[in-house]
Parts: structure tokens; sequence; C-alpha cells
């Protein structure tokens, strides 16, 4: 069930003992997924290929707005946690308060940090510490143009002009 995959920090580090115990490699990545794209669903697939166990860090609410503005999110955190979870790829959900997922990593200590193939190694968070307790980074190959940014933009432009139009969709 989807609301199985959403766990809190604490639960999610009891759980990393057994995968550990079991040999079974840890995948982390993270990201805000708000509106959720093919090229986040393609890119967690990719992350899943790299490892037994993917977890996702999703931003929270608070945490986004910060990031994106103060008209972000779109989807509430307990809402886009959900979405994620769904996908047959992703196995565990943590939902992050912070700018960044760095206590996180620390915590994990994921055996595979990934990231898009946008992100330069040196720029992304948690690299560092995960090559000193000898975890990989791997950065994917990302899919197409796609941007939620963008794809808000579309939808705004789109229904911004269509006030007028009359036709039911």
């Amino acid at each position: 069930m989807i609301k199985d995959k959403i766990k809190h920090l604490r639960q999610l580090t009891t759980i990393r003992k057994s995968f550990k115990k079991n040999k079974k490699i840890v995948v982390f990545t993270n990201g805000c997924f708000d509106l959720l794209h093919y090229g986040h669903v393609k890119y967690l697939e990719a992350a899943k290929d790299k490892g037994d166990i993917l977890i996702v860090g999703i931003n929270s609410d608070k945490s986004l707005k910060g990031i994106k503005g103060l008209k972000r999110p779109i989807i509430c955190q307990k809402d886009r946690a959900a979405i994620i979870a769904a996908l047959e790829s992703v196995d565990y959900v943590v939902i992050f308060d912070t700018p960044t997922p760095l206590t996180l990593i620390k915590q994990l200590k994921p055996d595979v940090l990934a990231k898009g193939a946008d992100w330069k190694v040196k720029d992304i968070v948690g690299a560092k510490i995960a090559k000193q307790y000898g975890g990989k980074i791997i950065r994917i190959k990302v899919v197409g143009r796609y941007s939620s940014t963008k794809l808000i933009g579309t939808i705004v432009k789109k229904y911004r002009s269509a006030k007028t139009d009359t036709k039911a969709t």
C-alpha cells in the first residue's frame, strides 16, 4: 500500500540497518516533484535500476516554497509523497523540511546517491559525504526537456487565454 511506503527518517534509519545486514544496495535521490511528469517517472526508474531499494526524499511544502517561490507548491507534500510512493520503482518516500537532503544522506548512508546528469558532481548535495563512507555518486541521463516549472507556465498561459473560450473540455 502507498501509505506503507511513506516513512519518517527515524523509521527509515531502522529499516536501512536491515538492508545493510542483508546486503541490499540502497539508492537515494530527492526532488520537489511538484507536478509529476514523464521525465520524473523515467528518472526514478533509472535510479531504481542502480540498486535494490530506492528511497526518494521529497521537499516539504515549506522547503519547496523556499526553493521555488511563494506560489508553490501546487500539490501539497502529503499528496506529492503519495503520488511518488504509488510508482512501482519507488520503495520508500521520506519528506524533509530543510532546503537540502543532507541530513537524510548523513543518516541513511545510501550505497548510491543519484541525481540528474544536469547536475555537476561537485554540486550534488551529500556527494562528499557519500564518497567518504564509500558510497557511489551517479548522474542519470535526463529524458527530454521536461520541467514542472515549464509545465506550470504552459498551463497558466493556456488557461489564461481560455477564459474567453466557452467550449467545454
